[in-house]
C-alpha cells in the first residue's frame, strides 16, 4: 500500500461490526452524527475505522479496522449508502476531543504491519483444515456460500471472509481480528470450528 495511513481517524462504534482487512463491508448511514462523520470522510482522504462498541456505554475495543471508502451514493430520503474496502487492522491509542458530533482517536498499525506489506505465510495444510472445517460448518448451520467463487480470491482473502462471515460469537470474531498474524488467524479458526462441532455433537446425543 502507497498510500500513508492516518495516525488520526474518525471510527464508527458499531456492536458487532467485525470487519477485516481485504474484505468490503456495507454500510448504510442515517444517523446524524455518521452522516457527518461520512461527507467529511468523503471530502478528505475517504478513511473511516471501524471498531465494536461493548455493552458498556461508550466503551470500544482496542482493535479495528481501516476501511476506504470506494462507493458512495446519496438516497432520496437523505441516507448514505457506502462500502468500505478493508486496508489495515489499527489499535487504538487515545480518543481525540474533536468537538464534532462524532467519534475520533489517534491510533497505531505497528503490531499488525503484516496487513499492508503483503507478506502472508500461510501453511497449506493449516489452509486445507480451514477450507475443510469451514465447509462442514456452513453446512451444519445450513449457510450457502459460493466456495467455487471464493476459491478464487487469494488465501489471505478467503481466510478474512471466512472469519466475517461465519457464525462464530462477536467475542470470537473480535479474537481473530485481534491476531497478528494470518496463520495464527487460521488456527484459531480451526479451534473454534472445533469447538462448535464438539458442542453440536453433545446436543445431538442429548436429543438421541
Amino acid at each position: 500500500m502507497s498510500e500513508k495511513l492516518p495516525e488520526k481517524i474518525p471510527v464508527f462504534p458499531l456492536r458487532g461490526a467485525i470487519f477485516f482487512p481485504e474484505t468490503n463491508l456495507p454500510l448504510n448511514i442515517f444517523e446524524d452524527r455518521y452522516l457527518k462523520m461520512v461527507e467529511n470522510a468523503i471530502s478528505t482522504n475517504g478513511f473511516i475505522g471501524m471498531i465494536q462498541s461493548k455493552e458498556i456505554n461508550g466503551e470500544v475495543f482496542k482493535v479495528g479496522c481501516l476501511g476506504k471508502i470506494n462507493k458512495h451514493e446519496k438516497t432520496n430520503d437523505g441516507r448514505i449508502l457506502i462500502n468500505l474496502n478493508g486496508l489495515t487492522r489499527f489499535k487504538i491509542d487515545k480518543e481525540i476531543n474533536n468537538n464534532q458530533p462524532f467519534r475520533e482517536f489517534s491510533v497505531d498499525y505497528e503490531v499488525f504491519k503484516n496487513d499492508t506489506n503483503q507478506k502472508y505465510i500461510v501453511e497449506n495444510e493449516t489452509y486445507n483444515k480451514l477450507i475443510l472445517n469451514s465447509k462442514k460448518l456452513f453446512a451444519q448451520y445450513e449457510m450457502s456460500l459460493n466456495w467455487s467463487e471464493l476459491s478464487k480470491l487469494k488465501k489471505s482473502q478467503q481466510i478474512y471472509t471466512l472469519a466475517m462471515i461465519s457464525p462464530f460469537s462477536v467475542s470470537e470474531k473480535q479474537k481473530l481480528l485481534e491476531i497478528p498474524q494470518i496463520n495464527d488467524i487460521a488456527k484459531t479458526f480451526i479451534d473454534i470450528t472445533k469447538f462448535a462441532f464438539y458442542e453440536s455433537s453433545k446436543e445431538n446425543n442429548i436429543i438421541q
